[in-house]
């Protein structure tokens, strides 16, 4: 591959420069995912303030879930046009507005349309697939640890806040501790951002229109088939994925083990998700996306079995745990897949397509799993349903596996 020669050593793929924009990205994943994670811990806590049932307190989660699949699209095409750095601005103030405006809540209609639109949508979306498919575009041979490394930054704050989180709101509040990450925002992510400044490397479009199409005829399999495809099974998997990440904390307190060994349990299941995402990373410049995804997804359903066989509290550390270390490389495959199977001049929109069908996933997956606990005052019957969606993900990524292997576009 090669490079104009006024090209600036700074945007060269894989320079010095490349590096330091990811670990920027990184940290502005990890400050910018709170969006995704307090409001699971804020969970019981809601569901007490505004007196519902459990399906209701988890709406909010939903709605936030929504608008970051939502929101990712459309921060994706944002960062099209106007360059990621201005995207990261706009969602950094739009979240910091959000959790102020969220501690002021009357109703929980109000504080699950602020989750929705100003902290999901508009806020904690542009912190996630706008910065994999702009990592993407900064690396060639180590793409998929590149990509691994940005993503884990998602999981480094579902460590990091829930503890956090919890903490604050059994001494100041919910309301002062979600008007406090709103300023934490706004004052960490702003200066982040400038690291971003720089316009990413162009590349070859002919080459990588070359590479797409000699895949297309040996998949033997439509792109519209294809994308349709990754969708479903990005749905699929990430129901599954929400029973223990969104309700673990409740099914503690339900246990009599505490909401704050649940928050500690959430935090030990995506600390080891970090582990997941960079160990994936590395499997996936081995063997391909979708091998590593078929790997991640077969495990996670083995977790999730377990967590219908034990429900001690060291059992569920160590369950935990496991389900982190399985299914953390699970989502960030999916952004692999797509720079293996399509172009770079189509990443953008693709990734945000597919990482939106995971977050529906999610969104799905986390009022399910309520209803069904509110329909049948158990959470085993959540688990074996997280296990069916489970299989309809192993079958399609299975069928997929089946093709020659890839190997990543070169562009």
């Amino acid at each position: 591959m090669s490079f104009p020669a006024s090209a600036p050593a700074a945007s060269v793929p894989e320079s010095s420069y490349a590096w330091v924009r990811l670990a920027a990205a990184v940290l502005l994943s990890t400050v910018g995912g709170v969006g995704m994670w307090s409001v699971v811990v804020a969970l019981p806590a809601v569901q007490l303030e505004f007196g519902v049932a459990r399906a209701g307190a988890s709406f909010p989660y939903t709605m936030t879930m929504l608008g970051f699949a939502a929101g990712g699209i459309f921060m994706g095409r944002m960062t099209d046009r106007f360059g990621i750095m201005p995207t990261i601005m706009a969602g950094t103030l739009s979240l910091g507005l959000g959790y102020i405006l969220s501690g002021y809540a009357g109703t929980l209609w109000e504080f699950a349309l602020i989750q929705g639109v100003l902290i999901g949508a508009l806020g904690s979306s542009a912190t996630f697939g706008p910065l994999l498919a702009d990592t993407s575009r900064w690396f060639t041979r180590r793409r998929g640890i590149a990509v691994a490394i940005c993503a884990s930054g998602n999981y480094v704050a579902g460590t990091f806040w829930p503890p956090i989180v919890q903490h604050f709101i059994e001494t100041e509040g919910w309301r002062q501790t979600q008007i406090g990450i709103g300023i934490a925002c706004i004052v960490l992510m702003l200066p982040l951002a400038l690291v971003l400044r720089r316009p990413p490397p162009s590349h070859a479009s002919s080459q990588a229109t070359a590479v797409f199409n000699a895949q297309g005829k040996a998949a033997q399999i439509s792109t519209g088939t294809l994308q349709t495809l990754l969708i479903v099974a990005g749905i699929s998997c990430c129901v599954a994925m929400s029973m223990p990440q969104v309700h673990i904390v409740a099914y503690c307190g339900d246990l009599g083990y505490g909401v704050a060994r649940g928050a500690e349990m959430l935090s030990l299941m995506l600390g080891f998700g970090i582990v997941s995402r960079l160990a994936s990373g590395f499997i996936a410049d081995r063997i391909g996306g979708v091998w590593t995804l078929l790997l991640g997804s077969t495990l996670q359903g083995v977790a999730l079995f377990l967590y219908l066989q034990f429900d001690g509290l060291t059992s569920l550390y160590v369950i935990s745990a496991l389900f982190g270390l399985f299914q953390g490389g699970i989502v960030p495959m999916y952004a692999i897949i797509v720079r293996e199977y399509f172009p770079a001049s189509q990443a953008g929109t693709r990734v945000g397509l597919v990482l939106m069908s995971t977050l529906l996933g999610m969104a799905l997956g986390g009022w399910m799993s309520g209803a069904i606990f509110d329909l049948t005052g158990s959470y085993r019957a959540a688990f074996a349903n997280g296990m069916a969606w489970n299989l309809v993900n192993v079958a399609i990524i299975a069928w997929l596996a089946r093709g020659p292997r890839r190997r990543p576009a070169l562009a």
